[in-house]
């Protein structure tokens, strides 16, 4: 594909998937986007000299697709993800539900599985999961979210263990409150509420993000940064956020 190491991007379309993209292209590497609105990322691939592959994590054959287009991977980003719904438990609906574990548990284990041997293969490899505050805690009528961030966390630390010894670091990275699509997603496009979770507080931006990814991912080779939590300076936690008037 290139000379530069290849970096692959899952949820790159848009949000932190796009803004990482591009600064791990700034940083040196060659990096594979993908998602599935295609058009989108051929563009941010013809920005930053990348490569654009369909995928949908939470189809196994669209994985195997994409894994099979990409022959080298030292850097793997799992970030596609989201969230739908805002209910409590009583009121959970199941297909969203179901949607979230696919996405964000399921979609990581197939993208983890399809691409470790070329990692292995690298001699330096690295799985960087993006994973949530919602990893670390409860809020109320979050449970679906943060049951399907728990186990994504879960996956990605036990890897951690199981691939001691082995030339692949892994790195967690548990963002806050990010303005991105996320909010607009688990809305079902309703951009009202989507705009009122960030009224009152400055969130981090798309960009906050990728710059603590590709700090991470540009470490010496034996330097393992295995967790790392970012928030705005107006959250202390999930469900802990302060508003100006």
């Amino acid at each position: 594909m290139s000379d530069r190491p290849t970096a692959v991007v899952t949820g790159a379309s848009s949000g932190i998937g796009a803004a990482t993209a591009r600064a791990l292209a700034e940083a040196g590497f060659h990096v594979v986007l993908g998602a599935r609105r295609v058009d989108r990322l051929e563009e941010i691939a013809g920005e930053i000299d990348g490569t654009a592959l369909r995928l949908d994590v939470t189809d196994k054959a669209s994985v195997a697709e994409f894994v099979a287009g990409v022959p080298e991977c030292r850097l793997l980003v799992n970030n596609a993800g989201g969230a739908k719904g805002l209910e409590p438990v009583a009121e959970a609906d199941e297909d969203d539900w179901r949607w979230m574990y696919e996405a964000n548990v399921i979609g990581t284990l197939r993208m983890t599985q399809g691409l470790l041997p070329a990692l292995r293969a690298s001699g330096d490899g690295h799985i960087i999961t993006v994973t949530s505050i919602a990893a670390l805690g409860p809020y109320d009528n979050g449970a679906g979210y943060t049951g399907a961030k728990h186990a994504q966390a879960m996956l990605h630390r036990t890897l951690r263990g199981e691939l001691l010894g082995e030339p692949i670091r892994l790195t967690e990275i548990a963002p806050g409150m990010v303005e991105t699509d996320f909010s607009l997603v688990r809305f079902g496009g309703d951009r009202e509420k989507a705009d009122n979770v960030y009224k009152g507080l400055t969130p981090l931006s798309a960009d906050d993000v990728a710059d603590v990814i590709a700090f991470a991912a540009t470490r010496p080779s034996h330097v393992n940064l295995d967790q790392i939590t970012l928030m705005p300076r107006a959250q202390a936690g999930p469900g802990r956020v302060h508003r100006e008037p």
